[in-house]
């Protein structure tokens, strides 16, 4: 058996179906938030296949090297808040810089202990409240995308409905497929090219700023490490494994930095699908279970390949179809995000401000609502403990 010893095709399915739900669910996100910082078409092409790859790649590493289901996805919560900071001083070059950035800071959390446990000790229930804020403009779009056309955006809204009530896994997915046939039937669609099929990357020579580190690299550092980094080491956990997180959290910041130049924002644990591949669905047998992730990782890899195709039909296609589908995907990650960020009475205020701040769009001094957001309800929780001492 040699190198496919542990292989089944039970695994390999898990593995296919994280793959398609991962990249499925929120592909569109991606490319709305390269979009929104002032990546072309090529460049958000080339950004989303180098996320694809790195997580790909990134994946199959860790999964080979630790003999673990340890799956890597982009971070999606990152692609939203990018699409809600919206255009830098520096143009895309700026926000480059800044994925680099944000890239060398996850690197250093998990070599430097003390970064790590700083991160752990933002309270959670402002970390969520951020993330929060930053969701909610994507899931206004549902909403708006009826009011702008509801012939199209009724379809696809009562599909995912109906596909949530009985397999919510699928819900997303099914969304898009009635969104794609949606398009494709009431739409003239642009020229196909067989140049599509020819990955190109597009290598950006980044730029750096003080206001794109404010902005950008921290608050995606931060919303990467509490929602899906932390998150991603909980499920493996909760599913019998025990890994160092440090050398995982590093892998994924060295991979999200070498993405960067081509347009990727950052690469992390996964940790809805990262279910898929190491919980008992996968395989009965534990040790065997790492098959998943190493079959997802590969499909990632494919899907990458592809990417200058996807991002074509997708840049192409009308906006707030595409907003409405990434809206109804991240309607779950806001509900839980919102249920955590206010299940604490005690920080309960902090948090709303938080949230009300990130969700304000408010830019100040070129730095996002994110950043100003995470530090009013620091501010007021720190004043909340101060006064609790008197």
């Amino acid at each position: 058996m040699g190198r496919f010893a542990g292989f089944s095709m039970q695994a390999a399915s898990a593995g296919l179906l994280a793959a398609l739900v991962g990249f499925a669910s929120s592909f569109a996100v991606v490319l709305q938030g390269l979009d929104a910082i002032g990546a072309s078409r090529a460049e958000a092409a080339s950004g989303l296949m180098a996320l694809s790859l790195a997580m790909g790649l990134c994946g199959v590493f860790l999964s080979l090297k630790t003999k673990l289901p340890v799956s890597i996805a982009w971070s999606t919560p990152g692609a939203a808040l990018l699409a809600t900071t919206g255009p830098l001083a520096g143009g895309f070059a700026a926000a480059v810089g800044a994925f680099m950035i944000c890239g060398v800071l996850i690197v250093l959390s998990g070599l430097w202990k003390p970064l790590g446990r700083w991160v752990a000790a933002i309270p959670a229930s402002l970390a969520n409240a951020m993330l929060a804020g930053v969701l909610l403009t994507f899931c206004l779009a549902p909403v708006q995308a009826v009011a702008e056309g509801p012939e199209l955006a009724l379809p696809i809204i009562l599909a995912w409905a109906l596909v949530w009530r009985f397999k919510r896994l699928y819900a997303v997915p099914a969304a898009l497929v009635v969104t794609i046939a949606v398009i494709v039937l009431t739409n003239d669609l642009p020229p196909f090219e067989s140049a599509y099929l020819i990955p190109r990357p597009v290598l950006v020579i980044p730029e750096f700023s003080l206001a794109a580190l404010i902005g950008i690299a921290l608050p995606l550092f931060i919303v990467t490490m509490a929602s899906q980094n932390i998150p991603g080491v909980a499920v493996l956990n909760a599913n019998g494994y025990r890994p160092t997180p440090g050398p995982l959290f590093a892998a994924t910041g060295l991979f999200s930095l070498l993405a960067a130049p081509f347009g990727g924002h950052a690469v992390n644990l996964a940790a809805i699908t990262a279910a898929l591949c190491a919980g008992p669905d996968a395989h009965p047998d534990p040790q065997r279970r790492y098959w998943a992730a190493l079959v997802s990782g590969a499909f990632y890899v494919l899907f990458g390949l592809m990417a200058a195709a996807i991002a074509a039909f997708v840049l192409a296609l009308p906006t707030y179809l595409i907003m409405a589908v990434a809206g109804l995907a991240l309607l779950g990650p806001f509900a839980a995000a919102l249920t955590d960020a206010l299940g604490e009475a005690e920080d309960r205020l902090p948090a709303v401000v938080t949230f009300v701040v990130t969700a304000s769009g408010l830019s100040f001094l070129g730095v996002g609502s994110a950043f100003w957001g995470l530090l009013a309800g620091l501010a007021l929780y720190a004043l909340t403990r101060w006064r609790g001492r008197l």
